[in-house]
């Protein structure tokens, strides 16, 4: 398994020009993140940031450039090598997909929204391509099974013509299911040394989006604490989600350890080896409804998993989007945190 030499421990840069809600303006994205942030990043011990861009900031809906968000990600370049770090530029939502409105899924079957992302690529990769700081993550969680077959086309289509422009740019790429790592066992496009493969981990779910408001089988007002038995994050688990998480338990009894996360990871690992491609988890996270003594134990045995299997990583989240590590809900832990990351 290759190394994903210089994108070794990083954080994501989410709700600044993705997932804006109601904030798809100039005035949020000059002031969400700013230098100032880039330059605090770069005092955490990490070495890149994964930047997540909605295509609406960036490309019109008939697949045209728009110059003014591109400056974003121009300025987050500049500054990423002023102070030493590199940068994954994530495409996080393309013309006719969203990783969280099931409703919102015709590019997988549309030539056209198909063309218009095959272009935007071209573009990024013509601006930053063959630039060692920066990877291109094609694009972020795909979600239904159906889309398995159309995904690696599209994929296999945009790395080609990424590389008549790049052809010694990373280019990450995951799977279905939300970037899981079996949707990395369904992958099957013309590889090259340069691309890397991505997986999302936020196990146990129940753990980490206790209180999520749009989790919407899990309970608001449950809460539980990390580590705990594999019993009973199986018994919780199954109680809101079904069977749909069971297998993360799958030979684990006792109190969950940092062995939890190496044997979920293992297929992942498995898949990288065959190829050898380097293996990047670009999400990880807890969010701040988690007690912080709880979020921290999340942290050191996840980051164990990382530091045996030698998978490289960017956290979920910088600030806000109630996951960001520098928010009041993380102070406690702050110092600690950012040792684990």
């Amino acid at each position: 398994m290759r190394n994903f030499d210089g994108f070794y421990k990083g954080i994501d840069l989410g709700g600044w020009i993705s997932q804006c809600g109601s904030k798809y303006n100039d005035e949020h994205y000059s002031t969400f993140i700013t230098e100032k942030d880039i330059e605090k990043i770069a005092t955490m011990g990490l070495d890149h940031v994964r930047m997540p861009v909605d295509y609406n900031v960036i490309q019109t809906d008939d697949g045209e450039i728009i110059e003014s968000g591109m400056a974003y990600i121009e300025s987050c370049v500049g500054w990423c090598k002023k102070h030493g770090l590199n940068i994954v530029i994530d495409l996080h939502k393309t013309c006719g997909y969203i990783f969280d409105d099931p409703s919102y899924c015709g590019f997988f079957g549309n030539e056209k929204l198909q063309d218009q992302f095959v272009y935007l690529w071209q573009e990024i990769a013509r601006r930053y391509g063959n630039d060692s700081h920066i990877a291109f993550e094609l694009l972020n969680e795909i979600t239904s099974a159906d889309f398995t077959d159309s995904w690696n086309k599209i994929a296999s289509r945009t790395v080609k013509e990424i590389r008549k422009i790049a052809p010694e740019t990373k280019i990450v790429i995951g799977g279905i299911f939300n970037s899981s790592i079996y949707g990395l066992t369904l992958l099957d496009i013309d590889w090259d040394e340069n691309i890397v493969l991505t997986f999302h981990c936020y196990n146990p779910l129940v753990f980490t989006h206790q209180g999520a408001g749009w989790v919407d089988r899990l309970d608001k007002s449950y809460r539980t604490k990390f580590p705990a038995t594999a019993e009973k994050l199986l018994a919780d688990s199954r109680k809101y989600f079904g069977e749909d998480f069971t297998s993360d338990f799958d030979g684990i009894t006792g109190m969950i350890d940092s062995g939890f996360f190496v044997k979920m990871f293992a297929d992942a690992v498995k898949v990288a080896e065959k190829l050898n491609l380097p293996l990047y988890c670009g999400e990880y996270g807890v969010i701040d409804r988690a007690d912080p003594e709880s979020t921290l134990n999340w942290f050191r045995m996840i980051n164990e998993a990382f530091e045996q299997l030698h998978i490289a990583r960017a956290v979920w989240s910088y600030k806000e989007m109630d996951f960001g590590i520098t928010d009041e809900h993380y102070a406690p832990i702050y110092d600690e945190l950012i040792k684990v990351l």
